[in-house]
């Protein structure tokens, strides 16, 4: 891995894709007044790899480990020592190919990989062999995701019975130009892999920021959730709110709603929706969310990321455009290591806010995985030196 010279970061500008129930309120105040929580380095699994690797899944578990390698689109699955169980790559002539990726890997179980890609949903064993092929419930005019570590597609056991749950992409005959969009807005698939059913779930409910009349660009909604023993925990981007549902039944409802304060979180920018034009997918990265969740033990972990300052992402945006790379390069820089980022740790149960924790020295700060009862981290590309090596390190909290 090597950082060669100055490119312009994705989370710098906004990009253009096109392709073929109970409330309550959480705050950080009074974590003074209880025992703080901590986390501490346990272990480390390197792997040797010259490429451009990201950390997408650890299996339930903690017994399997899958990476992405972009530089030779391969997919990885790993050992918990980093010893190598399988490997493949899909090119567009492949007959069993997935597509234009657009979502992580995950796992199903321990022995087979899920990908959502523009051609449906596919699911291999660990050597690349064609287990199961989901068609999408609509054609996919188009697609965008930023790649963040341990945001992949998620897979849960529930009455003896195999689901999938990814970021729906239904066209819906709409655009976020319009009202239907955000009438007809569902956040996810609810995939069952036996009889490759989907059902769309999660709207905008009633007093969402979404549906204050205003417009909204894909990453300021992108779904962060998990599954947990019959209850879906899930928050859309941009929007400080934790909802619960109810997926015990054969029905999703709502359940609980928890505001977050979390320090320093801006908000999201404000568009007008004659801004957005039929056919394009914006994202853009330096915007605030809530960028993932995870379970670990008897705690719930919200990772956020409080937002850049959007005047200056505009400032280093011009600087790029008028040929200034390097300073353009180095503002970035600066304006990431300011952004506030870290995760706020709930008790299971009574979901109580027990405290906020930043992010450890040395990881990619873009994401983590939390199974077998740890938190896994990627080690930060090194930018002095070309690395043969991707290096995950697993955290304990306590």
């Amino acid at each position: 891995m090597k950082n060669n010279g100055y490119s312009l970061p994705a989370v710098m500008i906004t990009a253009f894709f096109l392709f073929s129930c109970g409330e309550s309120n959480q705050t950080a105040e009074g974590l003074e007044e209880m025992d703080s929580l901590s986390i501490e380095k346990v272990d480390s699994v390197d792997y040797k790899l010259l490429g451009d690797p990201i950390l997408a899944d650890v299996s339930q578990d903690g017994s399997r480990i899958l990476i992405y390698d972009y530089a030779a689109s391969e997919i990885i699955s790993l050992d918990q020592s980093g010893k190598l169980l399988g490997k493949f790559s899909k090119t567009e002539d492949t007959p069993d190919a997935y597509g234009f990726m657009m979502e992580l890997p995950g796992f199903l179980g321990n022995d087979q990989v899920v990908v959502n890609g523009m051609r449906g949903i596919f699911i291999y064993d660990l050597e690349g062999n064609l287990t199961k092929e989901i068609k999408h419930p609509e054609a996919v005019g188009g697609a965008a995701f930023m790649p963040q570590v341990g945001k992949s597609i998620e897979t849960f056991t529930h009455q003896n019975q195999e689901f999938i749950l990814s970021k729906s992409v239904r066209p819906r005959d709409t655009y976020p130009g319009e009202q239907a969009f955000y009438d007809r807005f569902r956040a996810l698939e609810w995939i069952n892999v036996a009889s490759g059913e989907s059902t769309e779930i999660i709207p905008f409910e009633t007093g969402s920021i979404f549906k204050n009349g205003k417009g909204y660009i894909e990453s300021d909604y992108t779904p962060s959730f998990e599954w947990i023993e019959g209850k879906l925990y899930i928050s859309l981007g941009g929007e400080s709110i934790l909802r619960i549902y109810d997926m015990s039944g054969e029905s999703v409802n709502l359940d609980t709603a928890i505001n977050l304060t979390i320090p320093e979180f801006r908000e999201l920018p404000v568009r007008e929706r004659n801004e957005f034009s039929e056919g394009s997918i914006t994202v853009d990265g330096s915007t605030p969310s809530v960028r993932n969740i995870h379970r670990v033990g008897d705690k719930l972990i919200l990772h956020y990321y409080a937002g850049m300052d959007p005047e200056k992402v505009k400032e280093a945006g011009e600087l790029w455009q008028s040929g200034n790379q390097e300073e353009a390069g180095l503002l970035f820089d600066k304006l990431e290591e300011d952004v506030p980022k870290g995760f706020l740790v709930f008790d299971l149960e009574t979901l109580q806010l027990l405290d906020r924790i930043d992010l450890p020295q040395g990881v990619d700060t873009g994401g983590f995985l939390a199974a077998g009862n740890v938190l896994w981290f990627q080690k930060s590309a090194s930018e002095e030196v070309e690395e043969d090596f991707v290096r995950i390190f697993k955290y304990k909290l306590d």
